[in-house]
């Protein structure tokens, strides 16, 4: 890529709330009346895991300024959260160093296996690491169960390990947070394994994504992300009656009465194949997981024509940035109708594997 490098700033949100939220109230319509419901509730101090699964994308507000900032935000109704939360960002303090030895929390969301070739998470190293979402959900199962003490260096205690579960559950089950694509210089996708100079999408938080079913552009509205688009407009897909341009308060008050009806939907109603083996390990689900949506991140690629790739700024790391275009192809699916066919199913699973996961642990 012999462009010059141009500067961004990549997000790193998994599904947008609304995401989160249907899997946590599923969870919790799973649960309520049980046992681990009053467990969950003692932990959470009242808090739901509609909430709770919220809370580790809400904590990024504070890597601007930091905790100790008299103007940053705190959880003031539940105040011995609010301190757990502000020892935990402290422990794990945002670093864009890779090789850092210190650990970042927004690592905890993700990994990057490569998309190209096929392969399973343990089949490589690239693009994992020992803080990212597979290594994360065992260890705060681990804290949960007491096989880790509740000091330990990360400072994630069982309250923070059941707000980290609530929320990375749904993040496993989305494409983009399991599945990148790495590119060559001639902007190519290719196999990093082979290409050591190959540069990552950043889970496509560094392309634009351009479909075919796009209204124009009105002036002033930026293009949207690849990742951006599974994180928001794939679940909001799910609610098509719902005009998409309104303001953000009446979005969310014609979308509520609807997700309340489809996260009860949801919870009523099994989905297919979320059953883990009952031989297998409970540390080792995130890893199945994992494996399990790597296919549909690879898929979710494939669907799309990639342009313009060049050498990008990241804050310190240098990725892969361009567009992605839908592939014109007479006959096949809509990329958004298929993309949101996704999205609910696995909002679906991953509700219901948190309520197992939670019923099994707690």
């Amino acid at each position: 890529m012999t462009f010059g490098v141009i500067a961004l700033s990549a997000s790193m949100f998994a599904y947008a709330p609304l995401g989160h939220e249907i899997v946590g109230a599923v969870a919790d319509e799973r649960l309520a009346n049980s046992p681990t419901a009053a467990k969950v509730h003692a932990l959470l101090d009242g808090l739901t895991l509609e909430k709770a699964a919220l809370i580790p994308d809400e904590i990024k507000g504070w890597d601007k300024k930091g905790v100790d900032d008299p103007r940053s935000f705190h959880y003031s109704a539940h105040r011995n959260i609010d301190k757990q939360l502000r020892d935990f960002w402290r422990a794990n303090q945002p670093t864009h160093d890779p090789n850092s030895l210190a650990s970042s929390h927004h690592w905890f969301h993700y990994t990057d296996v490569p998309v190209m070739p096929a392969q399973r998470y343990r089949d490589g190293n690239i693009g994992r690491g020992k803080w990212d979402i597979v290594h994360m959900i065992p260890f705060c199962i681990d804290v949960l169960q007491g096989r880790v003490p509740e000091q330990n260096d990360r400072k994630i205690t069982k309250t923070v390990a059941l707000i980290l579960l609530a929320h990375c559950l749904a993040d496993i089950h989305q494409p983009l947070h399991v599945g990148a694509a790495y590119f060559d210089e001639q902007g190519r996708m290719t196999d990093p394994d082979k290409n050591k100079s190959a540069l990552a999408d950043e889970g496509g938080n560094t392309f634009t994504l351009e479909l075919s079913d796009e209204p124009p552009r009105r002036r002033g509205i930026r293009k949207k992300k690849f990742h951006g688009f599974w994180d928001n407009d794939a679940v909001n897909a799910l609610f098509p009656q719902v005009p998409g341009r309104l303001p953000k308060k009446e979005l969310e008050a014609q979308i509520n009465p609807l997700k309340q009806q489809l996260v009860h939907e949801m919870a009523t109603h099994e989905p297919r194949n979320w059953q883990m083996p009952a031989n297998l390990s409970i540390d080792s689900y995130a890893e199945v997981w994992a494996d399990e949506i790597l296919p549909i991140a690879r898929e979710a690629h494939a669907r799309l024509e990639f342009r313009h790739v060049k050498p990008a700024l990241d804050n310190d790391r240098i990725v892969a940035a361009g567009e992605a275009v839908e592939k014109p192809a007479p006959g096949q699916m809509l990329y958004r109708t298929w993309a949101s066919g996704v999205v609910r199913d696995e909002l679906h699973k991953a509700g219901w594997r948190l309520a197992d996961l939670l019923e099994k642990i707690l």
